[in-house]
């Protein structure tokens, strides 16, 4: 880590640590950039959001921990609150974490203390097809190596916590299952942080007497892990610990749920996980507080950082800028749903990501498939193409106002898109009424971000009339059908009987008071990743319905979603290196 040095104390600290742009070569790549600024103190990072320096727990350069305890010397929540999301993406991502990097460093132009609380990345997509997840260009969370890379072993502990209670279960059934759990029906499964599809359907137990009861089981990336969403959702320790508790690993011979408590597990899960439930302060590049914690997926888990660090971060500035994974119809959906009634938050403004490249996909002319070249024909200049796909961006402007907040659209600008294009986007959230921006995050850095801060402090300024779109005490089937026809545009809800009769056995048991998160492609509002745009007039088929006890919420599956990615033939792992000076090269 040489490449990184502390920078000197002084009256402006901030304004020194600002990238020099004309001593930097634009074509230098994202981890360049990275390795070019100088850091600030972590200790004057924790000091701008008024956390005392005893409370900066550090984990290695340029990161710390931030204990809960910090939380009663900081005073009340002041910070405005904003959700940035995204329209329908195609499959590169639309830039939402650039976006939210940039706009936390944008503040700072208006006199402004921003803080930016993000999840971590997952190793899978890191040393997949995807990349890292740090920002880009000239708006970065950095170090980003270790961001990017095991920053302070969180997902680590995720992922030991996770398997320990695996071994425990498998242990129970040889030592004499005196619970009675039927080993068909074990619905805990092991987790690691990286892609492996060989892993998704295995026989564990296999060998002699000695070396336990066969059984068919599984691995799921931890990102996935109904352990992740416990720990993203849990709001203190004794909390976190009671979730653990709760958590369903199966069903006994008489189909009643079989609890992580009843097999002495959420103990030695708790030890594991009482460090992991502290916040990661790092930074931007210039110097913004950034705090990165836990990693759920938002196709399958709720796509939100944590709700602990939320809790810091709206007390530690003016404005606090966190992430949804995905669009509004997923992350967001989770967020305002799920997140904010873990949290008691309550959201002042969203930001909807939005480019040239995903409104032309949502028009459904152009085939764009993850690691090949956009279209010739999709990166010529034409406004119409952009127009065609116009549908979608309104759905989501009107699925952050049916939640009762107000939305500014940012139009992402990548170096490809012409002004008329842009223009049409502006267009299209005039016509609805809502407040637009150009952003150039990456680009530009927070030289391109000022005009989406002022956008976004007048709307948060105005503030909101927030409110789950269903109330927890509906039943189960109402809640889904809630989402599928007001947020996804569905005509209906179909349920397999499988599906009814889970939704019917968790209603008996008691679990008919929890949240929906619902799995679903991120690619569509359907189900159906090729119903691009805004389709309306389908059914969505609800197949299996997973109970997770200890997140608190119930998970339907709706078509095929994978708890475990596979690796493309070129994935990004045969790139990632380390070079004669110890120096990471390869990560993007």
């Amino acid at each position: 880590m040489g490449a990184f040095c502390l920078a000197e104390p002084a009256k402006d600290a901030r304004s020194q640590t600002k990238v020099d742009r004309d001593s930097l070569d634009r074509m230098k790549t994202d981890l360049e950039i990275a390795r070019d600024v100088k850091l600030r103190p972590i200790v004057d990072v924790a000091a701008d959001m008024g956390i005392p320096e005893e409370f900066v727990e550090h984990r290695g350069y340029g990161m710390a921990k931030i204990p809960l305890a910090a939380l009663d010397e900081m005073g009340p929540p002041r910070a405005k609150y904003v959700l940035v999301t995204a329209v329908n993406p195609t499959p590169f991502g639309e830039g939402k974490t650039t976006v939210s990097v940039g706009l936390a460093q944008g503040f700072t132009r208006l006199d402004k203390q921003a803080v930016l609380t993000l999840r971590q990345p997952s190793l899978g997509p890191t040393f997949g097809i995807k990349g890292g997840a740090a920002g880009g260009g000239y708006s970065q969370v950095v170090p980003m190596e270790e961001l990017n890379l095991h920053l302070t072993g969180d997902f680590h502990a995720v992922t030991a916590a996770n398997n320990l209670l695996a071994a425990l279960i498998d242990n129970h059934i040889y030592q004499g299952n005196q619970l009675s759990i039927n080993i068909k029906r074990v619905t805990w499964r092991r987790v690691m942080d990286v892609n492996d599809r060989a892993l998704r359907n295995i026989v564990i137990g296999l060998g002699t007497t000695l070396d336990g009861v066969p059984r068919e089981s599984g691995f799921d990336i931890t990102a996935a892990s109904e352990l992740m969403a416990v720990l993203g959702l849990s709001t203190s320790l004794e909390d976190l610990r009671a979730r653990l508790g709760r958590i369903v690993v199966g069903f006994d011979r008489h189909s009643e749920p079989v609890t992580a408590e009843q097999i002495d597990g959420a103990g030695a899960m708790a030890v594991l996980l009482k460090d992991a439930l502290n916040p990661n302060l790092v930074q931007t590049l210039e110097g913004t507080p950034a705090l990165i914690h836990t990693g759920p997926f938002a196709n399958i888990a709720h796509g939100n950082s944590s709700v602990v660090a939320d809790q810091v971060g709206i007390r530690g500035g003016d404005y606090l800028i966190t992430e949804a994974g995905f669009g509004s119809d997923v992350g967001a959906e989770k967020f305002f749903n799920l997140k904010c009634q873990a949290s008691g938050l309550s959201p002042d403004v969203a930001v909807i990501v939005a480019t040239v490249r995903a409104l032309k996909l949502n028009s459904g002319k152009f085939d764009v498939r993850a690691g090949k070249p956009l279209p010739p024909d999709m990166v010529a200049e034409n406004p119409d193409d952009v127009m065609a796909g116009a549908d979608n961006l309104r759905r989501h402007i009107a699925n952050v106002r049916q939640h009762g907040v107000t939305p500014v659209v940012a139009v992402n600008a990548f170096p490809t898109d012409h002004a008329s294009e842009l223009a049409a986007i502006g267009k299209i959230a005039e016509d609805e009424g809502c407040t637009w921006a150009i952003a150039r995050p990456h680009s530009d850095g927070t030289d391109g971000m000022v005009e989406l801060a002022e956008a976004v402090q007048e709307a948060a300024e105005k503030g909101s009339n927030y409110a789950p779109l269903y109330t927890l005490d509906m039943p189960l089937h109402e809640k889904i059908e809630t989402i599928a026809t007001k947020v996804y545009g569905a005509a209906g809800v179909e349920y397999d009987i499988k599906a009814r009769r889970q939704l019917e056995s968790y209603e008996r048991h008691g679990y008919g008071n929890l949240p929906i998160c619902m799995a679903k492609t991120q690619y569509s509002f359907s189900h159906d990743p090729k119903k691009l745009g805004a389709p309306t007039g389908w059914i969505l088929p609800i197949r299996e319905v997973e109970l997770v006890a200890g997140a608190g919420f119930v998970l339907p599956l709706t078509g095929s979603i994978n708890r475990m990615p596979g690796l493309g033939a070129h994935p990004a792992a045969h790139s990632i290196d380390i070079n004669e000076d110890g120096e990471v090269v390869g990560l993007s």
